[in-house]
């Protein structure tokens, strides 16, 4: 027997994208961006910058490209190192205007 709340997280499942590596990198980069102030939370709502968890998150997007160099496609790779780099300019930037 099923639940409402069942058939609504199995709807909600069906939107969700794939799961891929560069599809995890994107959720990383958008929880930095989060974390910066520069997009809204789930809920909708913009935080001030909390550049300690926007660190945080960077550290570990290049503990990754670190852990996994050699083991990735040119576009994945391509991705990773875009995504650090634009991350960390931004984080830069949001620093110097604290």
């Amino acid at each position: 027997m099923t639940t409402g709340g069942e058939g609504a997280a199995s709807g909600a499942a069906a939107e969700l994208p794939g799961i891929d590596f560069s599809t995890f990198v994107l959720s990383l980069s958008h929880s930095v961006l989060v974390h910066l102030g520069d997009a809204p939370d789930p809920s909708g709502a913009t935080s001030p910058p909390n550049l300690e968890l926007a660190r945080q998150t960077i550290d570990l997007i290049a503990l990754l490209e670190e852990k996994t160099r050699g083991n990735l496609t040119g576009e994945e790779e391509r991705i990773l190192s875009a995504a650090l780099y634009d991350l960390r300019l931004r984080f830069v930037e949001v620093s110097k205007a604290k």
